[in-house]
Protein backbone atom coordinates (compact mmCIF):
# COMPACT_ATOMS: atom_id res chain seq x y z
CA UNK A 1 0.00 0.00 0.00
CA UNK A 2 1.15 3.56 -0.91
CA UNK A 3 0.26 6.10 2.13
CA UNK A 4 0.22 9.65 0.82
CA UNK A 5 0.00 12.72 3.66
CA UNK A 6 -0.61 16.03 1.51
CA UNK A 7 -1.44 19.36 3.57
CA UNK A 8 -3.89 20.73 1.12
CA UNK A 9 -6.91 18.96 -1.31
CA UNK A 10 -5.19 20.90 -4.20
CA UNK A 11 -1.93 19.21 -3.77
CA UNK A 12 -4.10 15.99 -3.73
CA UNK A 13 -6.31 16.50 -5.87
CA UNK A 14 -3.24 15.10 -8.57
CA UNK A 15 -4.22 11.94 -7.34
CA UNK A 16 -7.18 11.95 -7.04
CA UNK A 17 -7.71 12.47 -10.57
CA UNK A 18 -4.85 10.41 -11.71
CA UNK A 19 -5.73 7.64 -9.80
CA UNK A 20 -9.48 7.90 -9.31
CA UNK A 21 -9.41 7.91 -5.85
CA UNK A 22 -12.76 7.71 -3.58
CA UNK A 23 -13.33 10.04 -0.91
CA UNK A 24 -14.12 8.85 2.55
CA UNK A 25 -13.41 10.17 6.32
CA UNK A 26 -10.87 8.78 8.24
CA UNK A 27 -12.04 10.55 11.56
CA UNK A 28 -11.54 14.03 11.67
CA UNK A 29 -9.56 14.05 8.53
CA UNK A 30 -10.60 13.52 4.50
CA UNK A 31 -9.37 10.46 2.90
CA UNK A 32 -9.02 9.37 -0.70
CA UNK A 33 -8.64 5.66 -1.58
CA UNK A 34 -8.35 3.22 -4.10
CA UNK A 35 -7.07 -0.52 -3.97
CA UNK A 36 -3.05 1.00 -3.81
CA UNK A 37 -3.47 3.99 -2.30
CA UNK A 38 -4.60 5.72 1.39
CA UNK A 39 -4.34 9.44 0.74
CA UNK A 40 -5.17 11.83 3.55
CA UNK A 41 -5.34 15.39 3.83
CA UNK A 42 -3.17 16.65 6.78
CA UNK A 43 -4.04 20.43 6.99
CA UNK A 44 -1.12 23.02 7.19
CA UNK A 45 1.36 22.68 9.91
CA UNK A 46 3.97 20.56 11.37
CA UNK A 47 1.18 19.67 14.20
CA UNK A 48 -1.17 18.52 11.36
CA UNK A 49 0.81 16.49 9.67
CA UNK A 50 2.49 14.84 12.48
CA UNK A 51 -1.24 13.77 13.76
CA UNK A 52 -2.41 12.77 10.11
CA UNK A 53 0.18 10.68 9.40
CA UNK A 54 -0.20 9.00 13.08
CA UNK A 55 -3.87 8.16 12.61
CA UNK A 56 -2.87 6.18 8.90
CA UNK A 57 -0.17 4.55 10.96
CA UNK A 58 -2.75 3.97 13.74
CA UNK A 59 -5.81 2.63 11.97
CA UNK A 60 -3.86 0.22 9.17
CA UNK A 61 -1.40 -2.15 9.21
CA UNK A 62 1.66 -1.56 8.07
CA UNK A 63 3.86 -4.13 6.24
CA UNK A 64 7.46 -4.04 5.38
CA UNK A 65 5.78 -3.11 1.27
CA UNK A 66 3.57 -0.25 2.38
CA UNK A 67 5.56 3.56 1.59
CA UNK A 68 4.43 6.34 3.28
CA UNK A 69 4.85 9.38 1.21
CA UNK A 70 4.54 13.27 1.99
CA UNK A 71 4.05 15.06 -0.64
CA UNK A 72 3.49 18.74 -1.69
CA UNK A 73 4.71 22.40 -2.61
CA UNK A 74 7.42 24.29 -1.37
CA UNK A 75 9.16 27.54 -2.08
CA UNK A 76 12.76 27.52 -2.76
CA UNK A 77 15.84 29.74 -3.93
CA UNK A 78 16.35 30.84 -7.63
CA UNK A 79 17.62 28.33 -8.45
CA UNK A 80 15.25 25.25 -8.64
CA UNK A 81 12.28 26.48 -11.14
CA UNK A 82 8.71 26.96 -10.46
CA UNK A 83 7.71 22.96 -11.32
CA UNK A 84 11.21 21.21 -10.48
CA UNK A 85 10.75 17.97 -8.15
CA UNK A 86 12.99 18.00 -5.26
CA UNK A 87 13.96 14.27 -3.27
CA UNK A 88 14.69 15.10 -0.01
CA UNK A 89 16.81 13.33 2.11
CA UNK A 90 16.61 16.25 5.18
CA UNK A 91 14.96 18.19 7.39
CA UNK A 92 16.31 20.92 9.18
CA UNK A 93 13.69 22.21 12.19
CA UNK A 94 14.82 24.06 14.71
CA UNK A 95 17.88 24.38 13.73
CA UNK A 96 18.56 20.91 14.08
CA UNK A 97 19.20 19.11 11.11
CA UNK A 98 17.70 15.20 10.36
CA UNK A 99 19.00 13.50 7.49
CA UNK A 100 16.62 10.22 6.58
CA UNK A 101 18.04 9.31 3.37
CA UNK A 102 21.19 10.11 0.28
CA UNK A 103 18.89 12.25 -1.73
CA UNK A 104 20.58 15.53 -2.04
CA UNK A 105 18.12 18.09 -0.99
CA UNK A 106 17.28 19.37 2.54
CA UNK A 107 14.52 21.18 3.17
CA UNK A 108 13.83 23.60 6.55
CA UNK A 109 10.23 23.22 7.42
CA UNK A 110 9.08 26.23 9.18
CA UNK A 111 5.78 27.06 11.18
CA UNK A 112 4.88 29.83 8.78
CA UNK A 113 4.85 30.69 4.94
CA UNK A 114 8.72 31.62 3.77
CA UNK A 115 8.09 35.29 2.78
CA UNK A 116 12.39 35.63 2.81
CA UNK A 117 14.43 33.95 1.02
CA UNK A 118 16.23 31.07 2.17
CA UNK A 119 19.29 29.17 1.42
CA UNK A 120 17.11 25.62 0.97
CA UNK A 121 13.56 25.38 0.04
CA UNK A 122 11.03 25.45 2.32
CA UNK A 123 7.55 24.02 3.22
CA UNK A 124 5.30 23.90 6.69
CA UNK A 125 4.69 20.20 7.06
CA UNK A 126 7.38 17.77 6.42
CA UNK A 127 8.97 17.48 9.62
CA UNK A 128 5.59 16.27 11.31
CA UNK A 129 5.60 13.98 9.04
CA UNK A 130 9.17 12.45 9.48
CA UNK A 131 8.40 12.71 13.18
CA UNK A 132 5.80 10.17 12.84
CA UNK A 133 7.04 7.81 10.54
CA UNK A 134 10.85 7.71 12.25
CA UNK A 135 9.63 6.73 15.31
CA UNK A 136 7.55 3.74 13.90
CA UNK A 137 10.31 0.69 13.29
CA UNK A 138 7.87 -1.35 11.18
CA UNK A 139 7.60 1.67 8.44
CA UNK A 140 10.73 0.83 6.51
CA UNK A 141 9.84 2.95 3.36
CA UNK A 142 8.92 6.46 3.09
CA UNK A 143 9.75 9.97 0.91
CA UNK A 144 9.34 13.07 1.46
CA UNK A 145 8.72 14.80 -2.43
CA UNK A 146 8.62 18.32 -3.24
CA UNK A 147 7.66 20.55 -5.92
CA UNK A 148 8.66 24.13 -6.16
CA UNK A 149 5.46 26.55 -6.00
CA UNK A 150 7.47 30.13 -5.57
CA UNK A 151 10.43 31.52 -4.51
CA UNK A 152 9.29 32.98 -0.96
CA UNK A 153 6.23 34.65 -2.60
CA UNK A 154 3.56 32.65 -1.03
CA UNK A 155 1.17 35.33 -2.13
CA UNK A 156 0.92 34.28 -5.92
CA UNK A 157 0.12 30.40 -4.93
CA UNK A 158 -3.31 29.56 -6.25
CA UNK A 159 -5.17 26.08 -5.75
CA UNK A 160 -5.24 25.71 -9.44
CA UNK A 161 -1.56 26.12 -9.73
CA UNK A 162 -1.18 24.13 -7.10
CA UNK A 163 -2.64 21.22 -8.48
CA UNK A 164 -1.34 21.64 -11.74
CA UNK A 165 2.41 21.67 -10.54
CA UNK A 166 1.92 17.99 -8.80
CA UNK A 167 -0.20 17.22 -11.88
CA UNK A 168 2.80 17.76 -14.02
CA UNK A 169 5.32 15.69 -11.55
CA UNK A 170 3.29 12.22 -10.97
CA UNK A 171 4.86 10.26 -13.28
CA UNK A 172 7.96 11.37 -12.04
CA UNK A 173 6.56 10.85 -8.53
CA UNK A 174 5.48 7.52 -9.76
CA UNK A 175 9.27 6.04 -10.96
CA UNK A 176 10.27 6.96 -7.64
CA UNK A 177 7.68 5.01 -5.78
CA UNK A 178 8.42 2.02 -7.96
CA UNK A 179 11.94 1.86 -7.69
CA UNK A 180 10.75 1.25 -4.09
CA UNK A 181 7.95 -1.45 -4.79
Amino acid sequence: MIYIVTALKPEAQAFVDKYKLKKSKLQNYTLFTNTDIRLIISGIGVDNARLATQTLIDNFDITKEDIYLNVGICAAPQQHKIGDLLKIGAVMYHNSLYTFSADKHTLTCKDEAAAIQHDTPVDMESFGFYEAVVHNPAIEKFHILKVVSDHFAPHTITKENTKSLLFNVIHDINRVLQRHI
